[in-house]
């Protein structure tokens, strides 16, 4: 499809979104602005090489610089037992150099040239990205088929950027007071699923790595096979997939097709609660529930819950367990809701004067009153205006354009979900968030994990939690 080119001076899309939004509070329609507003379609343009990499174009000719995304399909949910950590790793790894580029130099050459560069790990994907002027978009594009070809790894290399790692594990979450609390979630919460264990890695598993186990990730993970190209921005479509095909189109294909061997988490059949120490200043509250994965129809309500029940100091569980009965210091959660089947949580950390029994039982009724009384249209209306403005204004930059794009691509398989997605959550009704509440909030698929300080004496196992008025528990 051919890319429709913007004019040159167009308005930025947040002002665009403002006047329209005056014009509606001007007619009286202040309540659905937001949802009212639906932003421009993208224009795009899909490619797959024959070495198997999938390209992404969108031409953008507002602003004078182009936006460039390598995504690798492969986070931490893709590490083995005892192999943790190594996508995170790589993310270092791919910035100390290659055959023709010096280590760090990859970062100095695109900051030489007015342009900024940087990565990032997730559980289901590594992602790097350059925004450069328009006219450097063939150096970006060389940069990044140079590293991916011929990625210098040796053992010096390797021994000081796991050194690099584990400081960066000791700074944001060994010595951070809850720093470690995502992690004590996942480990409880899971058996089987990578998921399990966290995208920094363990120290132990930091420590028994070795190149040849590095280079083996490499080779499998990290192939034009296992990458989408994004680029968005001012340029020509039919002269930049010609770029593409003679830097990132001659990388060599993998050696053999990549299969994923990523084990299923069971269905939980019994509620799970556990006590743990920790190091911190305060007692912590836990409540978890497995819920579904990103793109699954019943993922869309579970946003709304997620807005509803957990997004600022407006939200249920804060105004109740912070405002309200001031149980607690501080209250938040929601649905991380990833390629995998995911984890919906909320947290609370415990006022002094208050037990942790309490907080616990605060945070069951909040999702218990999901189920039985659902959220108002009010609530639903507002997060859907929440959605709307998010959605809008995340999508001002080439750089939040690429993100969609790629995300529709890597994670949903379907490049449409990019602007589909804003109508399906525009669709969503009362009666779909309390049916997702039901079918995930229950006594069987929940997790109750209780953080003491480690001062403090482990307490007996405290009674079962009162009934709830809709017969759970």
């Amino acid at each position: 499809m051919q890319a429709r080119l913007a004019p040159r001076r167009a308005w930025p899309l947040r002002l665009v979104a403002a006047a329209a939004c005056a014009t509606l509070i001007a007619a009286g329609l202040a309540p659905h602005v937001w949802a009212m507003v639906r932003p421009p379609r993208l224009v795009y343009q899909l490619t797959k090489l024959p070495n198997g990499l999938t390209v992404v174009l969108s031409e953008d000719h507002s602003t004078p610089i182009v936006n460039v995304q390598v995504w690798y399909h492969v986070g931490s949910r893709d590490e083995r037992p005892g192999r943790t950590g190594f996508a995170h790793l790589f993310e270092h790894l791919m910035f100390k150099g290659s055959e023709n580029v010096e280590p760090e130099q990859h970062t100095s050459i695109i900051s030489s040239i007015g342009g900024r560069s940087n990565a990032y790990t997730q559980q289901d994907v590594t992602v790097f990205w350059e925004t450069v002027p328009s006219q450097y978009l063939p150096l970006a594009l060389w940069l990044e088929a140079d590293r991916m070809a011929t990625l210098r790894i040796d053992k010096d290399t390797f021994t000081r950027e796991r050194a690099v790692v584990k400081e960066e594990r000791r700074m944001r979450v060994d010595n951070q007071p809850y720093g470690n609390l995502s992690e004590l979630i996942y480990d409880q919460a899971y058996t089987t699923h990578p998921y399990k264990h966290p995208t920094i890695g363990s120290m132990a598993d930091l420590d028994a790595a070795t190149v040849d186990d590095v280079l083996d990730f490499y080779h499998t993970y990290y192939v034009p096979s296992n990458a989408t190209l994004v680029i968005v921005g001012d340029f020509d479509s039919k002269q930049a997939l010609d770029l593409i095909t003679n830097t990132l189109g001659r990388v060599p294909a993998a050696a053999k097709p990549l299969v994923r061997d990523i084990p299923k988490e069971p269905p939980q059949t019994k509620e799970k609660r556990v006590t743990l120490h920790e190091d911190w200043p305060l007692p912590v509250a836990v409540v978890a529930y497995h819920i579904t994965y990103d793109g699954d129809p019943d993922s869309y309500p579970l946003h709304i819950i997620s807005k509803v029940l957990s997004d600022g100091d407006s939200s249920r569980i804060y105004q109740d367990l912070v405002y309200k009965k001031q149980i607690a210091l501080a209250a938040f959660g929601g649905g991380e809701i990833m390629e995998d089947p995911s984890l919906f949580y909320g947290v609370a950390v415990v006022k002094p004067g208050h037990t942790v029994e309490e907080a616990t039982q605060a945070l069951i009724d909040e999702f218990e009153r999901l189920k039985t009384d659902g959220i108002t249209e009010h609530e639903l209306e507002r997060a859907k205006n929440q959605f709307a403005r998010d959605y809008i204004l995340g999508r001002e930059s080439d750089q939040q354009k690429a993100d969609q794009l790629a995300h529709a691509v890597v994670i949903h398989n379907d490049i449409t979900t990019a602007d589909g997605e804003f109508d399906i959550f525009q669709h969503v009704t009362t009666a779909d968030v309390q049916r997702v509440a039901r079918k995930f909030f229950t006594e069987q698929n929940r997790l109750v994990m209780t953080v003491l300080p480690s001062s403090v004496p482990s307490a007996p196992p405290g009674p079962t939690p009162r009934a709830h008025p809709g017969g759970l528990r």
